[in-house]
This record gives C-alpha cells, sequence and structure tokens, in this order.
C-alpha cells in the first residue's frame, strides 16, 4: 500500500501529501479508533487500489474523513465504485452521520470521482498549504449517510 501511494505522491497532482509515507505510517493510521480500511485486488492479489476513513480532527466524532487512492494508470475500472460501496457500509455500521471529502480542487478525476458518487459540494478552502510550501484550493464534499 506504502508502494501504491508513493507512487500517487510522486507523480503529483492528486494528494496533498507531497512527503513518502513508509509501511509503518500506514499501519500507525490503521490503528486509529474508528478507522475504517478496504482494498480493491486484482484476480492475483495485486494491488489496485485502497480507500480508508477515520474521524474528521475538527468536525467531530460523527464525521468520516475519507481518503481514496488507485494505481497509476488503473483508475475508470470500477475500483472506485467497489471500494465507496464497502466504506459507505461500513461508515453506516459505525454510527458515522456523514462523509466528509477535501479534493484538491486540480484533481479533476478526484472531483468527478466524489461528485460520481453521490458526493455534494459545500465549500472551499483556499491557499491550503501542502507539506513542501506550495498552496493549493480545496473543494470540500459532503455525502450524508
Amino acid at each position: 500500500m506504502a508502494e501504491l501511494l508513493n507512487e500517487v505522491i510522486a507523480r503529483g497532482g492528486t494528494t496533498a501529501m507531497t512527503d513518502p509515507v513508509r509501511a509503518e505510517d500506514l499501519r500507525a493510521w490503521m490503528h486509529a479508533p474508528r478507522a475504517i480500511w478496504h482494498v480493491a485486488e486484482d484476480e492475483a492479489g495485486a494491488l489496485l487500489g485502497f480507500q480508508w476513513v477515520e474521524p474528521h480532527p475538527k468536525l467531530g466524532a460523527s464525521v468520516a474523513q475519507i481518503a481514496s487512492f488507485a494505481r497509476v494508470g488503473r483508475t475508470g475500472l470500477g475500483i472506485g465504485s467497489a471500494l465507496f460501496e464497502a466504506t459507505r457500509a461500513a461508515c453506516r455500521a459505525e454510527g458515522y452521520a456523514w462523509i466528509n471529502a477535501e479534493i484538491r480542487a486540480d484533481n479533476e478525476g478526484g472531483l468527478i470521482y466524489y461528485q460520481s458518487r453521490g458526493f455534494e459540494d459545500y465549500g472551499h478552502i483556499r491557499d491550503d498549504r501542502l507539506g513542501d510550501g506550495r498552496t493549493v484550493d480545496k473543494v470540500l464534499k459532503r455525502y450524508d449517510l
């Protein structure tokens, strides 16, 4: 999973993350209270993508913050749809009220993905500072459970 995410980070333009992650980082994130993780694999077990939610640090415990990643070059194959179906059901079971997505305004694919899942715009973050010092705007979207 770290290898897939690092490929996305290195490519740039779709995630707010700018620094590589280690497997240990992901393991620690997985152990966060109420975190929910799903992976998508092909028939041979190769990782195609993953998605996770955890309680939003500022919006409260009833709001799940979502992150979604697909292997570079493997988007548009239904991976995100399958991941979100599993995530949505798990969020309901966990008692979340809604899911928050913060998408870079220049990430056209991400904006289309969340819109196609039924997320609705509710705000913007202007000039959000990335780890490397650059600033980007973000679109805030929500999915009511």
